[in-house]
């Protein structure tokens, strides 16, 4: 379990069960997961939380009024501190689709697909310490 100094992740999908599942992998990579249900929700978690998140994990499709790639591009845009890994398990993103430093992968996954995704996406002073345990 993540102590209270860890950083934030932000896991954004509309099914309850992937979001909490991703939820817990997020923590036990040493993050405190932040849960929204689609891009309309998430935007305001950004906008109140940036300062403590440290990873957005959003599903690449959700219902909502913006399109499916969305929000990991304004959050690339607003926020270029957050590093950005998305999952899908029908849609794979073309090559200019996602923001340039996301990383994706494929629905379903295992912690250990995260985990090691997250030792290659996250720089060693962002990496909580389960992850620098593991690198």
């Amino acid at each position: 379990m993540a102590d209270d100094t860890a950083p934030h992740a932000l896991v954004v999908d509309d099914d309850a069960v992937i979001r909490m599942d991703a939820a817990g992998i997020s923590e036990q990579a040493g993050f405190r997961p932040l849960e929204a249900y689609d891009v309309d929700s998430a935007i305001p978690v950004l906008e109140t939380s940036a300062d403590d998140i440290e990873l957005l994990f959003p599903d690449v499709q959700m219902p909502g009024s913006r399109d499916r790639l969305a929000l990991a591009r304004e959050c690339a845009k607003r926020w270029p501190h957050i590093k950005i890994l998305v999952a899908s398990g029908q849609a794979k993103p073309g090559p200019n689709d996602l923001p340039d430093d996301a990383v994706f992968i494929g629905k379903p996954f295992s912690a250990e697909v995260v985990h090691t995704r997250l030792i290659e996406l996250l720089p060693d002073g962002q990496k909580p310490e389960p992850l620098k345990r593991r690198s």
